[in-house]
């Protein structure tokens, strides 16, 4: 039987959003109000911007407004996985900022933890399992290219465990494995939707300001401070802290530096014993492939199988659309790629299948800046690993609204910007030719061509 019908009855909503804990929405801001911060996006960096400002400063009068609904856009529809990396993983730091890579690698170390013990000190519910992750060798040549980043994790002080093809099944069984890594210490599973609302709650009892279905629409200088203007009413701020991420930005200089790219997930209904049993999984571990074109796949609390990624899909002229979250095509791949990964699983059904944007940029991960004489920050392009990066996003965008030489704000890799993405019709052209040269890639032993290789040069690139 062709593996989508599984597919038949999945419901086209996030599973993570799908919950009947979901708190109800706050009341929308209508008239004008002031505030010393304002906080535009109710994601995680707009939550964490908020709580932390709040945490440093009890008695700052904090707002946050988002379009929608707090967790709603990519905080609530990713696979949940949270890792210590800033920069997108080893190699891309490796190749951008090696002078300073061992320092943002224990920065990164220190935020994964600081978000460890936040969870417990808020009491925030959201299943966080510190299980680690693996990558796994799907190719030959794979195999080779695990040793070899396992080596290069070592320079800089990260141990990274290599399993051969036997030790590998012995974690999740799959014929397809023939190698990979595993990161023990490094990265978390957690619920990302119940993470933010478990974050609005901790902002809310901080005395922070919420108001949801409330869109920020423009943005200007007004006298001392900056003026926000909302659906129904305006904000008064002395300092702006932006952090819609994928959304258009208030500031049109900021918007070229990122695109969105549409990722889908599929979820299963929850693993009998026997099918858990057939799979291994003892650890609970997430693993990722090692492809161009990857994917990411986790348990659930309930032992559910998330199995997401692969394709990465941008739209001409970037638009973010609501009819975008849903892509037959796409499903139906994923649903064929999970059969042949787990022949054991057969007749598994999908309860869930969903898409949303990510916010990538040329560097693929996060740069910052500030506009309006410093009254306004911004964090973005966090390319599909903001679920732990967004939090030391919000301490960068904080100490560059305080004016404070930090650690953090002292780093290249914060005070230098990626290029940005060429005006289209170049930019569709360019991302087209990229995602074609990169499914190339994977089908002849990972060998990248002219245009690859090219980027590479340029330190451009493409990914979700």
């Amino acid at each position: 039987m062709d593996p989508v019908h599984a597919l038949q009855d999945a419901r086209p909503t996030p599973f993570w959003l799908d919950d009947p804990g979901r708190p109800e929405p706050r009341p929308a801001l209508v008239g004008t109000t002031r505030c010393d911060l304002l906080v535009v996006g109710g994601g995680y960096s707009g939550l964490w911007t908020a709580l932390i400002a709040k945490e440093r400063d009890p008695s700052l009068d904090v707002v946050l407004v988002d379009g929608h609904e707090v967790g709603w856009a990519a905080s609530g529809r990713n696979g949940g996985f949270c890792e210590s990396s800033l920069t997108h993983g080893l190699a891309n730091g490796h190749e951008r900022w090696p002078g300073e890579l061992a320092r943002l690698e224990r920065l990164g170390e220190q935020n994964l933890q600081a978000m460890e013990d936040a969870v417990k000190r808020y009491g925030i519910d959201c299943d966080w399992e510190r299980t680690g992750a693996l990558t796994v060798a799907t190719e030959p040549h794979q195999v080779d290219e695990l040793h070899g980043f396992a080596e290069l994790a070592a320079r800089y002080g990260t141990e990274l465990t290599p399993l051969d093809a036997a030790a590998v099944r012995a974690e999740i069984d799959s014929p397809t494995f023939l190698g990979g890594l595993w990161d023990r210490e490094g990265v978390a599973m957690v619920n990302p939707a119940r993470l933010a609302w478990g974050l609005k709650r901790a902002c809310l009892e901080r005395g922070v300001r919420i108001h949801e279905h409330t869109p920020a629409v423009a943005l200007t200088a007004s006298g001392p401070g900056i003026a926000v203007r909302t659906g129904y009413g305006r904000v008064l701020a002395g300092k702006v802290a932006l952090a819609t991420n994928a959304f258009p930005s208030l500031l049109r200089r900021h918007r070229p530096y990122t695109v969105p790219v549409y990722d889908y997930a599929l979820m299963t209904e929850p693993l009998t014993a026997d099918q858990l049993a057939a799979v291994g999984w003892r650890g609970r571990q997430g693993f990722s492939d090692s492809a161009n074109q990857f994917h990411y796949v986790r348990l659930s609390a309930d032992n559910r199988i998330l199995w997401g990624g692969y394709d990465a899909v941008y739209h001409y002229r970037g638009r973010v659309r609501a009819e975008h979250d849903r892509r037959p095509e796409t499903f139906a791949t994923l649903a064929r790629h999970f059969a042949r990964t787990f022949p054991q699983l057969e007749g598994l059904r999908f309860t869930h299948a969903w898409g949303g944007a990510i916010d990538t940029c040329t560097r693929f991960s996060a740069f910052f800046d500030l506009a309006h004489g410093g009254r306004v920050a911004y964090a973005a392009g966090y390319t599909g690993l903001g679920v732990g990066a967004t939090r030391f996003g919000a301490e960068v965008m904080l100490d560059l609204l305080a004016g404070e030489r930090t650690e953090r704000t002292a780093l290249e890799m914060v005070r230098r910007k990626p290029l940005p993405f060429p005006p289209e019709p170049v930019r569709w052209a360019g991302i087209t030719a990229t995602r074609w040269s990169l499914a190339q890639a994977d089908r002849n032993a990972g060998r990248r061509n002219l245009w690859l290789r090219s980027l590479d040069r340029l330190g451009l690139g493409f990914d979700s």
